[in-house]
């Protein structure tokens, strides 16, 4: 077996060391139970996607008709909104209470009472809305009744264009975009290229600390083997677990129909997040040397970092959506190289403050 002095290349120690920390991998039930879930998303991905979709965006599904009781002053202008859009169904009441009444006896799925108020430039309409407590529906129908008070929003526009003393800005057009395309590639692959990296990063942290908790790191170095070797060992076996994971995933994804593009740049955006996270993972764990309280402190940064990362020209999982679905920009290349840069520094960094560690300290 070749040992290295200077811990400046991978020999077979480390190797045997990061094949260590993968096999152990089978042993953790959490981390196990993660990458299964994971997996099932990934292969079933086309499926799950419908169901999904209904929470990202509730007006993907169909509700079926809602009756909608309308009262007030402004009862024509109600109506010709409902008749507009689609699954509305309207009737009208002489008086707010005729309508809660019929809503109370369930013939009715909501109140609209709408009222003309005046303003120092004219008057507006004001809608009050009566809708159900709580229940598996109510966000469908809430979904419905704001899609009709848009409808009503834009007639009102229009029919008051005439007095209006400015041209306003021209909106854009309507488009018929998919809530299924938005949700599959800015929220369903991000979640799947990211749960890798952040997990290796949680297994690196318990990796470090379980040994210096159980005393096995002292055994280890006696091969011997520098603290170098060790960390390195752990670190690449964690690192390389990650974009391994997200390969798979877009290759069941691919089979799910779902086309991913710039496979290369994503998994090296990936291979540059793990090594951050994994890092970040190692140092807390040798500064303290206590699994639950490394844990801790990994998280909250994981979390600071992440949120953080809004200040950035793109988010990552913007990066990561644009890249999948082939819109990627100078800047999506940019945050791609940049991250990787920022991987290799932390690294070598990591390393220099590892081999500055008096092992008999831990």
């Amino acid at each position: 077996m070749t040992l290295s002095e200077d811990g400046g290349r991978f020999d077979d120690v480390r190797l045997t060391i990061a094949k260590r920390e993968l096999q152990s991998l089978s042993r953790e039930k959490t981390i196990v139970l993660a990458i299964l879930i994971q997996l099932f998303i990934a292969a079933f991905s086309s499926f799950l996607v419908v169901g999904l979709t209904s929470l990202y965006d509730p007006s993907s599904v169909e509700s079926g008709e809602i009756s909608v009781g309308v009262t007030g002053d402004v009862q024509d202008e109600l109506v010709a909104a409902a008749q507009e859009t689609d699954g509305v169904q309207a009737r009208t009441y002489a008086t707010r209470g005729q309508a809660m009444d019929a809503f109370e006896d369930s013939r009715l799925n909501v109140v609209l009472t709408g009222a003309t108020v005046p303003t120092a430039n004219g008057s507006k309409i004001s809608v009050v809305a009566t809708a159900p407590a709580e229940n598996i529906r109510t966000t469908l129908i809430v979904v419905q009744i704001r899609s009709m008070l848009q409808t009503l929003e834009k007639q009102e526009r229009t029919d008051r264009a005439a007095s209006l003393t400015f041209r306003p800005v021209e909106t854009p057009p309507a488009t018929d975009s998919s809530p299924y395309f938005g949700f599959t590639y800015t929220v369903l692959i991000p979640l799947l290229l990211f749960l890798p990296p952040f997990i290796s990063g949680s297994v690196s942290v318990d990796a470090i600390t379980e040994e210096i908790e159980r005393g096995t790191l002292e055994l280890l170095r006696v091969a011997p083997v520098s603290l170098v070797d060790i960390v390195d060992g752990k670190a690449v076996g964690m690192v390389v677990l990650a974009p391994l994971q997200a390969l798979l995933w877009v290759l069941l994804l691919s089979v799910n129909g779902i086309t991913i593009r710039n496979v290369l740049p994503i998994l090296v955006f990936v291979t540059a997040i793990a090594t951050i996270v994994v890092v970040l993972g190692t140092v807390l764990g040798l500064l303290t040397a206590k699994r639950r309280q490394a844990q801790l402190l990994y998280s909250i940064v994981v979390i600071v970092l992440f949120g953080g990362s809004i200040v950035l020209p793109e988010h990552p999982a913007t990066t990561a959506a644009k890249l999948a679905v082939d819109s990627a920009t100078i800047t999506t290349y940019a945050h791609v190289v940049g991250f990787s840069a920022l991987a290799v520094g932390l690294y070598a960094l990591a390393r220099r403050y590892t081999d500055s560690i008096d092992v008999e300290s831990l």
